[in-house]
């Protein structure tokens, strides 16, 4: 593990070589490691690189010691995971680009990192209204209550009402930053960070000492969609990031959830879109729990049994219920109705017991649900027929 981490941190500073040329190197050579030997026409074959990239990678490889180069890395930034890491996040190992270095400070909770204890997102705008500020902070508190832990940008506005309400509740909270983690923006919240440190978690994608871009908080907010399960956008003009963190959700096939406003209110025209287009409707506290999924049971020997990964020697699919009759599918199908337990299912719970991509999974429950072998329950759950 110690010999990829060395060459996650490596590839990272090719030029050129982002998150999603990453991933592709990986998944065709298996390993990093493997493939930082690997010849320029070998390179080349990969999808995405070409002969002129596979070349110019060589001649960087050659200016690069791995080893020396990680070292140096680990003296400015001696906390971060890499995907070979068993504590990244495995949610966000499903989307299409997941940072290939993400930087931490605070508290660690496994149980978040292995999907168990879910996380939502909050997002919304800079500016908010006093009507927005209460009811962030009134959801923020309650999810975090009931288990869940809030996830947002410790931007001003939503974002930081959203970290106060759990910190006020005595509650994690997790702060995605958009610059690296020893600038804090805004300034006025280094003390909303440092009790955040204390009780929760900071992350970021990019090392010490980058330097601070606009795209970078674009950027950001895919990190946030991608640890979560769902997204809640509590007040959002038009023109708002938290929009593109509710897009990215949608792609990312996670729940959205909107705050409705009043028609006239200027900062709830992205809210109110959003609704228009298909998104949940927050009404109170207690309907939008049960929709998440209501609290979650921690301690079910079932439920656990479902995120972790079995042992090679023990088959990857739970078995079927006696009772249950096994419908003739095509193998595809049938494997992700077999990762279904009984029971209720959250999706990525099904996604790690089929041991498939998401895409795959989801396009899978659509048909299966279409033939009326699944159902789908509010909260991204699933269950058979």
């Amino acid at each position: 593990m110690e010999e990829e981490r060395i060459f996650w941190v490596a590839w990272a500073q090719i030029p050129g070589v982002g998150s999603i040329l990453l991933q592709r190197l990986q998944q065709h050579f298996g390993s990093l490691a493997v493939a930082w030997s690997a010849s320029a026409m070998q390179l080349a074959q990969v999808q995405g690189f070409g002969r002129q990239l596979g070349a110019k990678i060589t001649a960087e490889r050659s200016r690069l010691n791995p080893e020396t180069r990680y070292r140096q890395h680990l003296q400015k930034n001696p906390q971060f995971w890499t995907p070979a890491d068993p504590d990244y996040p495995r949610l966000l190992l499903e989307i299409p680009d997941p940072p290939p270095l993400l930087y931490y400070r605070g508290q660690i909770d496994r149980e978040e990192n292995l999907g168990i204890r879910p996380l939502v997102g909050i997002v919304g705008t800079r500016h908010p209204s006093e009507y927005g500020k209460r009811w962030t902070r009134r959801m923020s508190a309650v999810l975090a209550k009931c288990g869940f832990t809030v996830v947002s940008g410790m931007a001003a506005g939503i974002d930081s009402e959203a970290h106060i309400g759990c910190i006020e509740s005595a509650c994690r909270t997790i702060a995605v930053f958009g610059t690296h983690l020893d600038k804090i923006y805004p300034v006025a919240n280094r003390t909303l960070f440092q009790k955040i440190v204390s009780h929760g978690l900071v992350l970021s994608e990019h090392p010490s000492g980058t330097r601070t871009r606009p795209e970078h908080f674009a950027q950001r907010n895919r990190i946030i969609a991608g640890l979560s399960r769902a997204v809640l956008v509590m007040e959002a003009p038009q023109r708002s990031g938290a929009l593109i963190t509710a897009r990215v959700a949608n792609e990312f096939g996670r729940d959205v959830f909107a705050l409705p406003g009043r028609l006239e209110d200027y900062t709830f025209q992205g809210c109110l879109r959003l609704l228009k287009n298909g998104a949940e409707m927050i009404v109170n506290e207690e309907e939008l729990v049960a929709m998440l999924g209501g609290m979650p049971k921690l301690d079910h020997p079932q439920q656990l049994s479902l995120f972790q990964k079995t042992p090679a020697s023990e088959t990857s699919e739970p078995s079927a219920s006696p009772a249950a009759s096994m419908p003739e599918l095509e193998p595809q199908l049938q494997r992700v109705w077999k990762a279904i337990a009984t029971e209720d299912a959250p999706f990525d719970a099904i996604v790690e017991a089929a041991a498939m991509d998401a895409a795959t999974v989801s396009s899978a429950l659509l048909q299966l649900e279409l033939l009326g072998y699944v159902e789908q329950l509010p909260g991204m759950r699933y269950r058979r027929s």
